[in-house]
């Protein structure tokens, strides 16, 4: 598993991040969502990505209509730097769904009943407002990334899975990070100028979509990072039955859920 090593420079821990994958399969051949990023980013400008982004303070906590399946929490957990909680790891999946909607203007949620109030959370006032709440249930984890030492900016990402059929609304976006949207084959995207990770992630895809979605996503999780100048690539795995476990939130310290219709 990846190590620290011993320049500071290089050493720049990593920050959680999420990425949700959104997958349309009704014409028969699988197409996913990208953006295009702007030119004037720090951060890969000009490339082409999925929507996403590091994980926010508020993630973790904020409520939710459901929340993920004991195994894909339980993928969430393996190897998870620093103290390890089901808090963040609730977190990685609701910034993937944040991250998704301030870029791309998509809502992956359940309509909320009775609407909900104004929320002053960050990222998440705008969500709500729109009379939704995030949807957990559907996300599967299907590869992990941590960017290479000596970059500018560093992320811990997971990558998730969703089905274009999961997508419960969308509104217009103007100032986003992303200038435009896409619905690509993964042949189309990997002719584009992407992230060299990104590419290795759309075979990681093709493997899913072919052997994950059968086993509920019970299949191994390529893991990339570098370690000692050296990139590495492990595949990560559940053991162990996760079938009867139950998600319960430890949020000692973390305020508690946030809730929308709370004053």
């Amino acid at each position: 598993m990846p190590s620290s090593g011993g320049d500071p420079a290089k050493a720049m821990e990593p920050r959680d991040a999420a990425t949700l994958v959104i997958v349309d399969r009704v014409k028969g051949v699988p197409r996913v969502l990208m953006g295009q990023r702007r030119l004037d980013q720090v951060f890969m400008p000009g490339k082409f990505v999925f929507p996403g982004g590091r994980v926010d303070l508020g993630d973790g906590t904020t409520e939710s209509a459901d929340e993920l399946r004991p195994i894909e929490l339980a993928k969430l957990l393996l190897d998870m730097k620093g103290t390890p909680s089901q808090i963040r790891a609730r977190a990685l999946a609701m910034a993937a769904i944040r991250e998704t909607f301030e870029e791309a203007g998509v809502i992956i949620g359940a309509p909320a009943e009775p609407p909900p109030k104004p929320v002053d959370i960050p990222g998440w006032g705008d969500f709500f407002a729109c009379g939704y709440r995030p949807k957990l249930s559907s996300l599967a984890m299907f590869a992990r990334a941590i960017t290479p030492p000596g970059r500018p900016r560093r992320y811990d990402t997971r990558f998730f899975y969703i089905s274009a059929d999961e997508i419960s609304h969308q509104i217009e976006i103007s100032d986003g990070e992303l200038s435009k949207l896409y619905w690509l084959t993964i042949e189309e995207a990997r002719s584009l100028d992407l992230p060299s990770i990104t590419r290795r992630i759309l075979v990681d895809l093709m493997d899913f979509l072919r052997d994950g979605i059968a086993g509920q996503g019970e299949a191994p999780i390529p893991y990339y990072y570098h370690e000692n100048g050296t990139f590495r690539r492990e595949l990560l795995s559940v053991t162990g039955s996760v079938a009867g476990a139950s998600l319960q939130l430890d949020t000692r310290g973390h305020g508690g859920i946030v809730r929308p219709n709370t004053v």
